[in-house]
């Protein structure tokens, strides 16, 4: 059994489609980041980085095995039930080589771009420029890729996992999605698998959303994330 420690984020999805395509057994430890609840002793002893989501495997190699970050989840669940993620080297290193390019440039500027142009209380041109634009180039990149390609690695994998919540707030993101032709026929795809669906849809009833409050807005983005504990 798995203790899958998340919330209604892209990256709590993410983790979230992995355990149900591969059919792993877990139980949901809300964390709810709106409220602060990432900053509790508790959860601080699992992830000291605070963030969602983080896993506590009990059957891990060795004894219990905690893990945080999703990219490293991903991977390891992986290779935990050797699917989603090929043995062949080759095959190997191209879903990882996509699935950086998810955890270094797609999460963070399409969260830049989401952040400035709906949270931030400032409307900031040259900040909502910059990161809309480069969420543009990085669509452009994945549409270039589905061009000729079903899957971003070729066959479906944890990849491919990895980046379509990230697209799912593509207008908040400021972008179209006639204009990514590829990236909307892979995202159809993807939106048809019953895995994908229940993942998505996990914890999505509590989310509160709209314009955050001055206390959401401060356990998101203000002070409370800095204060030693």
């Amino acid at each position: 059994m798995i203790d899958f420690y998340t919330w209604s984020t892209p990256n709590g999805h993410k983790v979230a489609i992995a355990l149900e395509e591969m059919g792993l057994a877990y139980r949901v430890k809300p964390v709810d980041i709106q409220r602060g609840e990432q900053f509790t002793p508790e959860f601080l002893a699992i992830n000291p980085n605070n963030r969602i989501p983080a896993i506590v495997d009990e059957e891990g190699p060795g004894g219990p095995l905690t893990l945080f970050e999703s990219g490293a989840i991903l991977i390891y669940l992986a290779e935990k039930t050797g699917r989603f993620l090929s043995a062949d080297p080759r095959r190997r290193y191209e879903t990882l080589v996509w699935l950086m390019f998810q955890m270094g440039g797609v999460g963070p500027m399409f969260g830049q771009a989401h952040h400035f142009r709906f949270y931030a209380p400032e409307k900031i041109p040259y900040a909502i420029d910059r990161y809309t634009k480069e969420t543009t180039r990085l669509y452009n990149v994945l549409n270039k890729r589905l061009a000729d390609h079903e899957y971003l690695a070729g066959e479906y994998s944890i990849a491919d996992m990895a980046t379509f919540p990230w697209t799912n707030s593509y207008q908040m993101q400021g972008q179209a999605m006639e204009d990514f032709p590829h990236v909307a026929r892979w995202r159809e795809a993807l939106k048809a698998r019953p895995a994908v669906q229940k993942g998505i849809s996990l914890l999505v009833e509590k989310r509160r959303e709209g314009p955050p409050d001055e206390k959401t807005r401060e356990n998101l983005f203000g002070d409370t994330q800095f204060k030693p504990r």
